[in-house]
């Protein structure tokens, strides 16, 4: 079954919508660790690592996500609606029994994660709570994730933001009624911070079925959640497991040196967790705009247009930089200012002022890594980007981190010179392997596989 081609979208068309979703969707944490903030700087440093938990098992969701994304694209490139709807079905299907088994694991392990985390044991009784609650009822995140990919897929990504704006309405007229005690309610500290979350969560769940019914008109039941069709599933995971082992290998890294900041003491692990709160706004024009090209990637290469889909990579490489460089300037020269809306101890705000402003050297590293990935991923060329991630990360991240930071005794800087070095050594090779187009042999193969209608096991 085929559909008549839709008008193509522009970059900037999709990638507005998913800026503004996926900097909703930060300003969630951000909004958390502000109001957190008027409760404790330990309060904060506990929310940063639980939070960290939290983000890791959202990366294990995540791969269904990204491989459904992809290969719904493929699908509708080639003008095959039919066989992107079941994808669709199939993927919402795994990643809710994924999202169930995951939510069970940390609700019942919630204090052993942290420990492993060396959170303080001052600071457990802000953190467990919080944990246990969030970490509870991912099952609906897990939900949302695979529910959005497949709208974007669509070129549906106003959607998404839509439901965004609403969630964050939510989340932060719970915190004030739960943190500040409105209407006769307890102040409940970081376990209300908590409760507002997984209410806004819930709601957003429930606003993207009905987008999903409304927009694809895919109807799921309950038999679909259990009828898998495993060869389908097979397709989804050649792209999302390696793009998952990236993730997971970096964000494992990133724990790995949190326990380095953990040694440092608690006022590091502060200015860790505001520092990484506000980078994660210039993060979001790397994510828009990599989330946005891998869209157009996907539906090019569905439709057998490679050189179209070769120069549409260098152009969002070249956005990306101008618009990261734009974002990451005012930041650098307001640090002092952005901290200060979080902390008025100024130790923690020297500390992060510092951090935000290596930040010029770091934030265009990421575009090359983000961009570039998420296009290699969209073309099939799944495995160097995981393998250059891992030697990265734990070649020259970590161990760099633990020299510069522990042993030369450089602290949260030395952390922060170690990212540099591991984004922009990723980056590079991520942009000479496209320009070198190593990628092509993939794209060929994705585009054979949808549009020759080739078996669902070829792939895997």
């Amino acid at each position: 079954m085929t559909a008549p081609a839709a008008a193509k979208p522009t970059l900037m068309a999709l990638a507005w919508p998913i800026f503004i979703e996926q900097g909703l969707r930060l300003l969630i944490g951000t909004v958390d660790t502000f109001m957190v903030s008027h409760v404790s700087d330990g309060a904060v440093a506990a929310l940063g690592v639980a939070n960290q938990v939290v983000v890791l098992f959202l990366i294990v969701f995540n791969f269904i996500a990204i491989g459904t994304s992809v290969v719904i694209t493929h699908h509708l490139g080639a003008r095959d609606r039919a066989g992107a709807d079941q994808i669709a079905g199939n993927a919402i299907a795994v990643n809710t029994w994924m999202g169930l088994a995951v939510s069970l694991i940390v609700y019942f392990f919630a204090a052993r994660l942290l420990r492993i985390m060396l959170l303080p044991a001052d600071l457990m009784d802000y953190a467990l709570p919080f944990l246990t609650l969030m970490g509870g009822t991912l099952f609906m995140e897990s939900m949302n994730m695979s529910i959005a990919a497949v709208l974007r897929a669509h070129h549906h990504t106003r959607d998404a933001m839509l439901v965004s704006v609403g969630q964050n309405i939510l989340n932060v007229t719970g915190n004030c009624i739960t943190l500040f005690g409105l209407f006769g309610c307890p102040k409940l500290g970081v376990t209300g911070v908590a409760i507002s979350s997984v209410c806004s969560r819930a709601a957003a769940c429930v606003a993207l079925w009905i987008l999903l019914d409304y927009r694809t008109h895919l109807r799921l039941r309950a038999r679909d959640f259990v009828s898998i069709v495993w060869s389908k599933v097979g397709r989804i995971l050649r792209i999302g497991l390696p793009a998952a082992g990236e993730n997971m290998n970096y964000w494992l890294a990133l724990m790995t040196v949190t326990t380095f900041t953990a040694r440092l003491g608690g006022d590091s692990l502060a200015i860790q967790s505001y520092s990484l709160q506000i980078e994660r706004v210039v993060l979001l024009f790397s994510l828009s705009l990599g989330l946005g090209t891998e869209i157009l990637i996907g539906h090019l290469v569905g439709a057998g247009q490679f050189e179209e889909a070769y120069h549409t990579l260098l152009k969002s490489v070249r956005t990306g930089l101008i618009l990261v460089s734009c974002a990451i300037l005012p930041i650098a020269l307001f640090a002092p200012y952005a901290l200060g809306c979080f902390t008025n101890d100024l130790v923690i705000i020297a500390g992060g002022t510092l951090l935000l402003r290596l930040g010029i050297l770091l934030e265009p590293g990421r575009v090359f890594n983000v961009i570039v990935i998420n296009s290699l991923r969209a073309t099939g060329d799944v495995w160097f980007p995981i393998s250059m991630c891992a030697f990265s990360t734990w070649c020259v991240w970590v161990p760099l981190a633990w020299l510069l930071a522990i042993t030369l005794k450089l602290g949260m800087p030395g952390i922060w010179i170690s990212m540099i070095v591991d984004e922009w050594l990723r980056g590079l090779m991520m942009h000479r392997r496209w320009r070198q187009r190593h990628w092509m042999q993939s794209a060929r193969r994705s585009h054979a596989i949808v549009a020759g209608g080739a078996g669902d096991t070829a792939l895997v």
